[in-house]
């Protein structure tokens, strides 16, 4: 275990879910990945921010938990070699319908995994990071995987900001409730176990901030915002 400057102890411990509960969690991924999500103005920010970026010459590719296949669309595949990694097996059975097996990959990034050091020009992560448990462990991971100029391309929810919960209680909120007939609230704090300043102070440790964008408001205000996306490069 170790304890951030600000007093954050990793890996963290999730909050236990009931049998019940821990069902309608996983019937809800399938639900707000294939009904939901990707079709709003909002979430096209989530695939079209890190899609607007220039790709690295030559770019090999790591998306990370990209999940079902909307984290996928705005990406111009063709024009790199694309690898996902995913931790469930049933979404990874899914992406071989869109990409080539050997591309798709079983695992979870808070553990080493089989490639080499070095072996990706570019890593995503799209409303990823503030799920990991040992965000430390991931992070060294990610910088391991990365070439020595490689990027890593990442959106975070503006987790604790105003606006965001705000947006959270009309949505997916909402939607929950009325299709499990129970709280979300539970589910919400065993997922997103950190908060985006938690999340940065991580990140900030170990990449420097090429790019930045906030959404909807170009004002770098987590306040007022429900999304900030970072194009980042390693640390000297």
């Amino acid at each position: 275990m170790s304890t951030s400057a600000s007093g954050t102890k990793w890996p963290k411990t999730v909050p236990p879910l009931t049998p019940a509960q821990l069902a309608a969690r996983e019937a809800w991924y399938v639900i707000w990945l294939e009904r939901y999500h990707n079709h709003s103005v909002l979430d096209r920010f989530n695939t079209g921010f890190p899609a607007s970026l220039p790709l690295p010459a030559n770019c090999r590719t790591l998306n990370i938990g990209p999940g079902i296949d909307q984290k996928l669309g705005t990406e111009e595949i063709g024009r790199q070699e694309y690898h996902v990694l995913e931790l469930r097996e049933e979404f990874c059975k899914r992406l071989t319908e869109l990409l080539p097996a050997d591309r798709v990959h079983l695992g979870n990034i808070e553990q080493r995994q089989a490639f080499p050091d070095g072996s990706f020009d570019r890593v995503i992560a799209i409303h990823v990071l503030e799920h990991l448990p040992n965000l430390p462990a991931a992070l060294d991971e990610i910088s391991r995987l990365l070439t020595p100029d490689g990027v890593l391309d990442v959106v975070l929810p503006c987790e604790g900001g105003f606006v965001y919960s705000l947006a959270r209680r009309v949505s997916s909120k909402r939607l929950f409730e009325k299709e499990f007939k129970m709280s979300y609230d539970p589910i919400i704090r065993s997922e997103h176990v950190s908060q985006l300043w938690e999340v940065e102070e991580e990140l900030f440790k170990r990449f420097r901030v090429d790019t930045a964008r906030h959404y909807p408001f170009r004002v770098p205000t987590d306040a007022i915002n429900i999304f900030v996306g970072y194009r980042m490069k390693k640390n000297a």
